[in-house]
């Protein structure tokens, strides 16, 4: 006779050990508590998850093909450094991106896509918590993206966004940075109710590259003119 639990856990579900670890380590990277370059020492992280060094290696391979931290010869798992030519370049693909994304996603939207982006729009202007800034910023792009009914693209875009989140958050804190995203997310927003889809395609392309812009306006020894 087999045996039978009546509340035995899904362990199928359960994240495993390393996936814990990739995300609490992903979140301390995208929101500085790792400073650029910065070593990720695998025994302080073990000892921290009480963990052997195993899953730490895993979850640290995992942030790897993230591009967020890399492995040096004799110095271990670093946090990725992000040139400025590299940064723009990563903003580069962010417009080829998201421009089809929207091209794709605005004929197929539904009022409830509508809604719900335009209550995130809500909950984003209402937050202080810098740090919800940038869960609500892509919770709003991908609410959009979502309705283009394309999971591989909307991956290589959640990909962009995780490399440049930790400077997201620093451009959203920059004077009139969290007015200035939610007035562009809102019309961005219109043009897609609208079903205008150049004009919501035109609209993502001057988002990204006028956060670029005003990332680069910051950064030491930068220029614009590669944007």
């Amino acid at each position: 006779m087999p045996f039978h639990f009546t509340d035995a856990p899904n362990l199928g579900v359960v994240p495993s050990a390393s996936e814990v670890i990739a995300k609490h380590l992903r979140e301390a990277i995208i929101s500085g508590q790792f400073a650029e370059d910065e070593p990720i020492r695998q025994d302080d992280i073990a000892r921290v998850f009480n963990v052997s060094k195993i899953p730490v290696r895993e979850a640290l391979k995992r942030l790897e093909a993230e591009g967020l931290v890399q492995f040096q010869r004799n110095k271990g798992a670093m946090v990725t450094r992000i040139s400025e030519p590299e940064l723009a370049q990563i903003f580069e693909v962010r417009v080829l991106l998201e421009c089809q994304a929207i091209r794709l996603a605005v004929p197929k939207m539904t009022p409830a896509h509508i809604a719900r982006a335009n209550a995130i729009c809500d909950e984003f202007i209402g937050d202080d918590n810098i740090g919800r800034w940038a869960e609500l910023n892509w919770a709003f792009h991908t609410c959009l993206y979502e309705a283009a009914q394309r999971p591989f693209l909307l991956n290589m875009i959640r990909s962009t966004h995780d490399k440049v989140e930790r400077y997201l958050r620093v451009q959203m804190s920059f004077d009139e940075g969290k007015e200035r995203a939610d007035r562009e997310h809102r019309e961005i927003l219109r043009a897609c109710a609208e079903r205008d889809v150049e004009k919501a395609a035109e609209l993502i392309e001057q988002h990204i590259i006028g956060v670029c812009r005003t990332l680069y306006a910051h950064l030491p020894n930068a220029t614009i003119s590669e944007v």
